[in-house]
């Protein structure tokens, strides 16, 4: 097993970062097709949500692995290599299932605890699984990454330390009050159609709202979401559906909005959201004080998508070739922790030493190139310049206080709430400044979500994610000696059948039972004699360290390498067709 990942999440890279690599449907397809299609990966598969983008791969080399799936995110998110690769981190082998299944149980979730990952993981198997890109070791490991995370939430109490990221941003709208009272009676709108915004409307309608419209560019989904909402248990919640022209009259309507969809541009402009907050009021709207002051509310330009991003100045992207496994000082199978591609980022039992051995391999130089790009010999020139006169005048070097905190003026009580939960955002970012709007999106709710307290059970759950990566771990050694061990069974049986031929061309006259009879003796005579090593050396590989076994195996008994890899190939392309769980 050879199983790397590489990818970015909102603890490794701020939200404006994962904005502009967030992947469309269509990119995460072509990342697959072409990660499988190009050395070192020979499978793969793209776990990407609001807050994080995760490409999994079976590799061959560690370092060829880590250059050549860095550029592909680089080449399909649109955002260049030298800019993405400081938030990259990496996990390689036995750490990258337990990062996997640390996601799956929700321990990684900008809300800890949350279960709508499981989802997510499942959808991100399917589509490895249709696009056949997941072989046996991808197939096993999110299929073995969901029936964890379905343990941690019914053997432990997760659930009480996490909610939803819905849940959550309902609750900061709220100001931390009960959502139920905040809601009670309100009109909302949701916009998507989707898993999110379903769940969004769902949460919206036990909490007491009156009335819910859905929008949606496919109406016919808009229109069965609403009838879901509308036949539901425990609700008396009005449900209707409108098509998405309609959303600029329906938020004039609304007191808050949740919108969720996979626009790569703005669903809610600034402009668009002060219009209806002054077709609601009867005021015209105006920045808040301390925020922009009187500024006429002008139209934001929207998120940078992939499509437009060649307006962006990019480094080439080096040729992945450059990655090879020489020369570097990391035992890779004792990396006990993940680490960054820049190799700087702390290696949990790694001396420094070690660590800036590695920088400087991997960089080339001892240089760290992330001090480099943010300061240049230009920018030392000018601070040095500067802080040579001060000194000159006042004669001292004056020292760096920071600024003092500045008092915003009252904001009046917002006139419309919405919630953006969509990676890239669906809502201006400008709507923060206008008064009477108060918007909660992806970057704030991670903000929010820093403070958060941790539940006692979350211990728990890392033991069993623990646990879970050993027994995962033992049963893929033990897999990997599985068609050496089929092989030399296929040879004994082969044994014995010629054995047997020669055995009656000498005794033409046996009859049918006592070549039965002899057939079978010798058959069980073989069986005994391979069953207590064979089961032996099973243990033995899913031991750490018991890859060898396998090679030894092949070499005691002269095994034809071809026969081995024909096995595993049968076993592989079995798993490559097999169709979701």
């Amino acid at each position: 097993m050879s199983l790397l990942v590489v990818g970015l999440s909102h603890r490794s890279a701020p939200v404006s970062v994962l904005e502009r690599a967030a992947l469309s449907a269509d990119a995460q397809v072509k990342l697959l097709q072409d990660t499988v299609a190009a050395e070192p990966a020979t499978e793969a598969a793209v776990l990407a949500t609001c807050n994080r983008i995760e490409l999994y791969a079976d590799v061959d080399k560690f370092h060829a692995g880590v250059a050549e799936l860095s550029t592909l995110l680089a080449q399909h998110s649109g955002v260049g290599l030298d800019e993405l690769t400081p938030y990259l981190y990496v996990h390689y082998e036995d750490r990258a299932v337990h990062h996997l299944f640390s996601v799956a149980c929700g321990l990684d979730s900008m809300v800890v605890g949350e279960g709508q990952i499981l989802g997510q993981i499942k959808d991100s198997l399917a589509k490895a699984q249709e696009l056949h890109s997941a072989g046996r070791l991808l197939n096993d490991l999110f299929q073995q990454a969901l029936r964890v995370g379905k343990r941690a939430h019914s053997e432990t109490g997760i659930d009480r330390a996490g909610q939803s990221l819905v849940t959550f941003g309902l609750e900061q709208l709220s100001s931390g009050g009960p959502v139920e009272d905040w809601a009670r009676g309100k009109k909302a709108l949701v916009i998507g159609a989707g898993s999110m915004s379903s769940l969004a409307a769902a949460t919206l309608a036990r909490a007491g709202v009156a009335e819910i419209v859905v929008a949606n560019r496919t109406f016919d989904r808009a229109e069965r979401l609403a009838e879901i909402l509308s036949a539901a248990d425990g609700t008396d919640v009005l449900a209707r559906a409108v098509p998405m022209d309609s959303v600029p009259v329906e938020l004039t309507r609304a007191d808050v909005a949740v919108s969720c969809t996979g626009a790569t541009g703005l669903v809610l402009t600034a402009e668009q959201v002060a219009a209806a907050v002054e077709g609601r009021t009867g005021r015209a709207v105006a920045f808040a004080e301390g925020a922009g002051g009187g500024r006429t509310v002008g139209k934001a330009p929207a998120a940078r998508t992939n499509a437009d991003s060649t307006d962006v100045r990019q480094t080439p992207l080096p040729p992945t070739s450059v990655g090879s496994d020489e020369g570097c000082p990391l035992d890779l199978t004792a990396v006990q922790g993940g680490f960054s591609v820049m190799g700087e980022a702390a290696v949990a039992g790694m001396d420094a030493a070690t660590l800036e051995q590695h920088a400087a391999w991997a960089a080339g130089s001892a240089v760290d190139r992330r001090e480099a790009a943010r300061r240049s010999p230009e920018a030392d020139a000018e601070l040095i310049t500067a802080l040579a006169a001060t000194v000159a005048t006042v004669g001292r070097i004056p020292e760096r206080r920071k600024p003092e905190r500045v008092v915003e003026a009252p904001r009046p009580a917002p006139a419309l709430a919405l919630l953006d939960l969509a990676m890239p955002r669906d809502i201006d970012a400008a709507v923060h400044r206008l008064a009477g709007v108060r918007l909660v999106d992806i970057e704030s709710l991670a903000e929010a979500s820093a403070d958060a307290p941790m539940a006692a059970d979350v211990d728990q759950v890392r033991r069993i994610v623990s646990d879970e990566v050993a027994a995962f771990g033992a049963a893929q050694r033990a897999a990997h000696i599985t068609p050496t061990v089929v092989a030399l069974r296929t040879m004994a049986a082969d044994v014995v059948a010629n054995e047997i031929a020669r055995l009656e061309g000498r005794l033409p006259g046996l009859d049918d039972k006592h070549r039965s009879e002899i057939t079978q003796t010798v058959r069980r005579v073989v069986d005994k004699l391979l069953h207590a090593p064979t089961v032996r050396v099973k243990q033995l590989a899913a031991e750490p360290g018991g890859a060898g076994y396998a090679d030894a195996l092949r070499t005691l008994f002269d095994l034809d390498q071809e026969t081995v890899a024909s096995v595993s190939r049968a076993e592989d392309s079995t798993d490559k067709n097999r169709g979701p769980r």
